[in-house]
């Protein structure tokens, strides 16, 4: 006799009793950046709905995201033209912007998750993840790990409650380990972009953070996209380093490398769900051409699907608003 898989299927009650993935308002963490000044909320023209934003209107957000039951945020900042420098002092600043909106944010919600992400791209003039090497004019891996570990610290005094280090360098799970571990923070974990790909899928982010390097690309430290292997390997390396969440970025167009890693690895797994993907939607659904909800929630189900447990994405508001609604 042939099995009859429709007996499952008959009804949404047995379909939501054996439904294998569920998505869940605790599983989305939402991007935010902030910029110097006050009264601004700028919207990004390439991302319908994302803002820069000054404190005062972060802040506001904040509110309405613990009204939401988003329990969690990626803060990152926008520095003005005027104050980048070759090496991204303002990151390494205990009064710089991301130091001072920690310590805002931390202070009005103390139970919200703030992830930091550490990186120099949006704090330097020449829009690099490091300090570039004079010769080679790409990025010197071992001196980018010194002040990354400034950065870290800087971060973690004003109270972030997570570090994800985002620039791609060579053995920066281990050297931000140690001098957390050194400094106090042994019980400040990490979120290693463990597997980022360079990637066109990051353009209108870089419209928002202002982060387009001036000159050349990160393809000398960002992973080949025609690599699988390699990628797993850049995952189990941060694991071994001390990681304790590993990433995927981007996620729609790399399942397969987010099953393969969730396979392999014993650690949380999430995923950037990253502008070029979020914008791509918007356009759909201005244009008309896309069950845009249905959409969003299927493609967020992929990444459950494919391992992930934690999803970063600029969907979050949306999708909070649907799950309370019962889509």
């Amino acid at each position: 006799m042939f099995k009859r898989f429709r007996r499952l299927r008959m009804n949404e009650n047995i379909r939501a009793m054996v439904s294998e993935n569920h998505l869940e308002i605790s599983d989305l963490i939402y991007p935010l950046f902030v910029v110097e000044g006050k009264k601004i909320k700028k919207e990004i023209s390439s991302m319908p709905d994302v803002f820069q934003m000054s404190l005062d209107e972060l802040l506001k957000e904040c509110k309405e995201l613990e009204k939401l039951g988003i329990k969690a945020i990626m803060l990152f900042g926008v520095l003005e033209n005027s104050k980048k420098d070759s090496c991204g002092s303002d990151s390494l600043d205990d009064e710089g912007l991301i130091a001072k909106s920690v310590r805002a944010i931390k202070e009005k919600f103390p139970n919200l998750i703030v992830i930091c992400d550490l990186c120099f791209c949006e704090y330097t003039e020449h829009g690099h993840c490091g300090i570039i090497d004079p010769k080679t004019k790409s990025v010197d891996n071992d001196a980018t790990l010194e002040i990354s570990a400034k950065q870290a610290l800087i971060q973690a005094r004003a109270g972030a409650d997570m570090i994800a280090p985002s620039g791609m360098m060579d053995g920066i799970i281990e050297i931000l380990r140690k001098s957390l571990d050194e400094n106090g923070f042994e019980n400040l974990p990490l979120m290693a972009y463990s597997t980022k790909f360079a990637s066109s899928f990051y353009g209108p982010f870089r419209d928002v953070a202002q982060s387009t390097p001036s000159y050349g690309d990160r393809k000398s430290y960002q992973m080949d996209f025609r690599n699988g292997k390699e990628a797993l390997l850049e995952s189990l390396e941060d694991e071994l380093q001390g990681a304790d969440i590993l990433m995927v970025k981007p996620a729609l167009a790399y399942l397969d490398v987010v099953k393969e890693v969730s396979q392999n690895s014993k650690l949380p797994l999430c995923v950037y769900n990253v502008s070029g993907e979020y914008a791509l939607l918007k356009a759909g659904a201005k244009a008309g051409v896309i069950d845009y909800q249905k959409m969003v929630f299927e493609i967020m189900i992929a990444f459950k699907r494919a391992g992930a447990k934690l999803i970063i994405t600029y969907h979050a508001k949306e999708l909070a608003k649907m799950l309370k609604e019962g889509l």
